[in-house]
């Protein structure tokens, strides 16, 4: 257990009022929110107990304690799966360093998906493969193949801001799953480089990351500024993959007859006669597999 679960324990504390807690405010507060004492009180544990665990010496922390924390921080129920993969590192689902191999019948899926675009993406929230029509509207074959890296390319590449409409948005929950999965991951190394160098690079990713908000990439919108067909509006679908947890497939769709499946079908017919049948793209950084 390293410190990370300390930084999002007082992160969270810091959020609920004593009031909200129902408990009486009185007196000079030093801190935000919740004092340690408080919050071992309204989770019904010796405050010692409660101060190990967030200077990360807790050991065999049971459900019923992560559970009783979780209530008194009104943490929802991605931010309780953080808390107890915090809690337990050895919970983590595959070693940090493992090779993101792509597996042929994915990206034989990935050709299939010919009528929307669709992308994996792996650890760290590298991009590791993506079918013609991906590359069309985002342009990851553009991207340099050391800095395929949806986190890197949001907050080091200067045209994210324009290419998303909602780059803020963008930006908050990047930042909120790449959290996610360095609690899933705890010391690997390659994830511990890439926030050094996106914290030394942006003074916004910094301040993100500071705050300790958790996301699941599950689904939600996607506004984007194309350089040729202009404004598309996506919805965005997350498949994860069974047998590789780590990678998902995202897909982008849009609403029958909208404007951007209009602009869609534009873009699928240049595509099309810009592309070799059966044609797909890989990454080709290191640890994954073309």
């Amino acid at each position: 257990m390293d410190q990370q679960i300390g930084e999002f324990l007082r992160a969270r504390r810091a959020r609920i009022q004593p009031g909200e807690a129902g408990l009486p405010s009185y007196g000079r507060r030093r801190v935000p929110g919740l004092r340690r004492e408080e919050l071992a009180l309204l989770a019904g544990v010796s405050v010692d107990y409660y101060v190990r665990l967030e200077q990360g010496r807790g050991v065999n922390v049971s459900d019923a304690v992560l559970d009783a924390i979780a209530r008194v921080l009104r943490l929802d129920e991605t931010e309780h799966e953080h808390l107890r993969d915090l809690a337990r590192p050895g919970r983590v689902r595959t070693a940090a360093g493992r090779s993101q191999r792509v597996r042929p019948e994915v990206l034989r899926m990935l050709e299939m998906m010919d009528a929307m675009p669709a992308f994996v993406l792996g650890r760290r929230m590298d991009i590791l493969a993506w079918n013609a029509l991906a590359d069309a509207v985002v342009g990851f074959g553009e991207w340099p193949e050391a800095e395929r890296n949806t986190a890197r390319h949001t907050f080091l590449d200067p045209s994210a801001t324009t290419f998303y409409r909602d780059w803020p948005q963008v930006a908050r929950e990047t930042v909120a799953y790449l959290r996610l999965d360095s609690g899933r991951h705890p010391g690997d190394p390659e994830l511990t480089a890439l926030v050094e160098e996106l914290t030394a690079r942006s003074e916004m990713f910094g301040e993100l990351w500071a705050r300790h908000d958790v996301k699941e990439k599950t689904h939600g919108v996607k506004l984007i500024r194309h350089p040729v067909a202009g404004d598309l509006d996506f919805g965005y679908e997350t498949l994860a993959l069974p047998g590789d947890p780590d990678q998902l497939i995202v897909t982008y769709t849009t609403v029958a007859g909208s404007p951007t499946d209009e602009r869609l079908r534009l873009l699928t017919s240049w595509t099309a006669k810009s592309t070799e049948p059966g044609a797909h793209r890989t990454a080709t950084r290191p640890g994954s597999v073309p």
